[in-house]
């Protein structure tokens, strides 16, 4: 099934002291173009943001969202034992030098607060992009979910507008078989009145009027853009990334359909190629949101 380019995502995920919160939007682009914002303290893995972003969307422009929240911070105190014990020497010489009877205690120690060493335990970056990465698949997860939803719905409009052009093709197809035939006897009435009074080879009258009507057959047009349709619809089912296929694919379908206008010298008939033209182009339009 066919995805559309367009769609929006939302992932949250959190884990120790970090909470993260990612928004995806999509929309239409002619080639993959992925734009990431992330707090200046996590720039360091834009790089591992757009690889992965990457392989998941292989066409479209994707804006990528990223906050954190932070609750707290994991510390780590140190005691500084060289400088407890110049502080202990210190005071038992104080006791002694000034008599003083009062024990030295843990209590007292604390109030000396350059003892205690304070230090951030900073989490490494690859533990922060394992709680990042969880946000980030349940953001795609979301975005390729609604991007499904939309391509379901446009290929079931496209092919609603490809079965009405294989109506309007079968309709030409049968016209044909009648008209050929009619316009040969109308050619040879035609060069038979315009050379009244000259001896003309019959044999060789007729190998030139074939030769003339079949430049004026319409029949290997016809195959053709029947081909281009069944292909389409075959690309149409792929899983894989389609639009530029399809598009090409139109193109051609939109030549055979010219060449046929061309040619045909039935009224009838180029009233089907007008059809058949607004048919494409509005499946050209719908395919531009394909991925």
């Amino acid at each position: 099934m066919a995805i559309s380019m367009t769609g929006f995502g939302r992932g949250e995920y959190g884990e120790d002291n970090y909470y993260f919160t990612v928004d995806v939007r999509a929309v239409n682009h002619r080639y993959s173009d992925f734009s990431i914002r992330l707090p200046k303290t996590l720039l360091v893995l834009e790089d591992k943001v757009r690889e992965y972003a990457s392989s998941r969307v292989s066409r479209g422009k994707v804006d990528i969202f990223i906050s954190y929240d932070s609750f707290g911070q994991e510390v780590d105190i140190k005691i500084d034992t060289n400088l407890a014990k110049s502080y202990i020497d210190c005071l038992n010489i104080m006791k002694k030098e000034f008599n003083i009877d009062d024990e030295i205690n843990l209590s007292l120690l604390t109030k000396f607060s350059d003892i205690f060493k304070v230090e951030k335990i900073e989490k490494k970056e690859e533990d922060i992009w394992n709680i990042l990465k969880v946000a980030l698949e349940n953001a795609f997860e979301a975005l390729c979910k609604m991007k499904e939803r939309e391509g379901e719905r446009l290929t079931k409009d496209i092919r609603q507008k490809l079965d009405s052009i294989r109506n309007i093709i079968n309709e030409i197809d049968e016209k044909s078989e009648t008209l050929l035939d009619e316009y040969i006897c109308k050619l040879r009435e035609r060069i038979i009145e315009l050379t009244q009074g000259i001896t003309l080879d019959e044999n060789r009258l007729m190998t030139e009027i074939a030769i003339i009507a079949d430049k004026s057959s319409i029949d290997e047009e016809i195959v053709r853009l029947k081909s281009h349709i069944d292909e389409f619809e075959k690309t149409l089912c792929s899983k894989s990334a389609v639009g530029r296929k399809l598009d090409f694919i139109v193109q051609e379908m939109n030549r055979e359909v010219n060449t046929i206008g061309a040619k045909a010298a039935d009224i009838g008939i180029i009233n089907n190629v007008v059809d058949m033209k607004t048919q494409i182009e509005k499946i050209r339009e719908q395919i531009q949101n394909l991925e």
